[in-house]
């Protein structure tokens, strides 16, 4: 049986096509309530365009009317907990939310001309004491690892896109650890005046594979679609894979769907908000912030207050599934996948009974008409976890250029699924194995069209693969 172990990522979505509402969530969602993942709407940038802004371009241009918040010989900005009760959000000492760092940028690595200067620059300011050891050898980790993946792809253009992309995550890392910027409860994407979520897409495309990767039943996902202009609500229970997962379907949807692609909103495991080579990423997805409960009883002194800020997490889901017309992604496992330890094979980890009937339960309360589809994903080749789950923040980041995969199969009704069952208990446990199984078995497709090298020839009567980006 797989292991699991919590990420830093759980989403939903903020849209504006013509919606009954105007707001679209997508949450991905642990056990309740532990850690989740979810992102909003704009223009997709390519690399190095002539015509269009690189990643570069972007990060200067949004810096034209903004100081930097430091020098390369400033110290790191300490750190203090906010009063409230309900959070443990870690607060600037120095700046509010309004001011902190999605809203300017430093220059040590935005003036970087090669790869030299640019891992020059991590050493200067490790050397300055603005930047430290620990974060610094991360940098350069993910630097080379990312650099060697993008390589791998065979693009012409690899070393340019690396120098560009890396520039731009280097750049917003230090930022960052310089003056920390403070996730709230509910926080909404920063698009402006540096557009965090084309940066993060800009970030995962060089690293997947698009001829060997596929989408399986893509009616079903413009059904959703329908749905949500409707008033509707979506649930997806997924499996989950890596911290990528987001960027990953977003990618794998945006051509043909982007309205879904780029309205999801993740709910973050407190480690994607404080993990520094995360924080970035998080920052450019709509959140909502829970604490992963693989890590509640870390710290004794906080679990009242971690508790608090799940509930009041909670009762914010609540209140954005009333609104309709939200979509919302759970990873009921509690975690990502792990491979077997005695086979090594990869499978989708076992869904949480409590996680699907507390989420089936909130949207069926929430008023308008909603929607559980069961969701697979396959890409934990591209950023995959540590095989065991970690306590401490920072973990190794091994990245590489391959297939990835996604599917959806019909929305499943608990009325229809448990007729048959008279104990409630029994009844909860056999629609989460009903949305497990078709998981499991959309997984298996995928996993034979981009392992098995079958391709399209994987295809069976449940799962229908196209690549709608062609």
């Amino acid at each position: 049986m797989s292991r699991t172990g919590s990420s830093a990522y759980y989403w939903v979505a903020d849209a504006t096509p013509p919606l009954r509402n105007s707001k679209t969530t997508m949450f991905m969602l642990s056990t309740p309530p532990t850690t989740t993942f979810f992102v909003t709407p704009t223009p997709r940038v390519p690399f190095l365009s002539s015509s269009k802004p690189s990643s570069v371009s972007l990060l200067r241009s949004s810096t034209a009317s903004y100081s930097p918040c430091c020098s390369s010989s400033s110290s790191i900005t300490p750190k203090v907990k906010s009063n409230d009760n309900n959070n443990c959000y870690l607060v600037s000492a120095k700046h509010s939310p309004a001011n902190t760092s999605a809203s300017v940028s430093s220059r040590t690595f935005l003036n970087a001309k090669n790869e030299q200067e640019l891992l020059a620059g991590i050493r200067k300011e490790v050397e300055a004491g603005s930047l430290p050891a620990n974060v610094a050898a991360g940098m350069e980790e993910v630097y080379n690892n990312y650099k060697n993946a993008v390589i791998q792809s065979g693009d012409p253009k690899a070393k340019e896109i690396v120098l560009s992309n890396m520039i731009a995550l280097l750049d917003r890392v230090f930022l960052d650890v310089t003056d920390p910027f403070v996730f709230q409860p509910h926080h909404k994407a920063k698009r402006e005046p540096f557009d965090y979520y084309v940066f993060g897409q800009n970030y995962i495309r060089p690293l997947v594979d698009l001829k060997n990767s596929y989408v399986g039943n893509m009616p079903l996902f413009i059904e959703m679609e329908e749905k949500l202009k409707q008033g509707h609500n979506i649930i997806l229970m997924s499996n989950h894979q890596t911290e990528a997962d987001p960027a990953i379907i977003a990618l794998l949807l945006e051509t043909r769907i982007p309205y879904i692609a780029e309205s999801m909103t993740y709910v973050a495991g407190d480690r994607v908000i404080t993990d520094p080579l995360s924080k970035p990423f998080s920052i450019g997805r709509n959140l909502i912030c829970v604490y992963s409960k693989k890590h509640m009883l870390d710290d004794p002194a906080l679990i009242e207050m971690k508790r608090n800020a799940n509930i009041r997490a909670l009762k914010e889901m609540a209140m954005l599934l009333r609104s309709g017309s939200q979509i919302v992604w759970i990873a009921p496992s509690g975690g990502r996948d792990r491979p077997d330890p005695h086979t090594g094979e990869w499978a989708p980890a076992p869904f949480d009974t409590s996680s699907v009937d507390n989420m089936r339960r909130l949207v069926e309360h929430s008023g308008p008409p909603g929607h559980v589809y069961p969701l697979a994903i396959l890409c934990h080749d591209i950023m995959p976890p540590p095989l065991k789950v970690e306590k401490e923040i920072g973990e190794k980041r091994i990245i590489s250029f391959h297939g990835a995969g996604i599917s959806v199969a019909p929305a499943l009704s608990f009325s229809e699924t448990t007729a048959t069952c008279e104990n409630p208990e029994k009844a909860k446990e056999l629609f989460s194995k009903a949305l497990y199984d078709s998981v499991t078995e959309q997984y298996n497709v995928l996993k034979s069209a981009i392992h098995g090298k079958k391709g399209f020839e994987a295809s069976t009567p449940v799962v229908s693969l196209s690549q709608p980006w062609k």
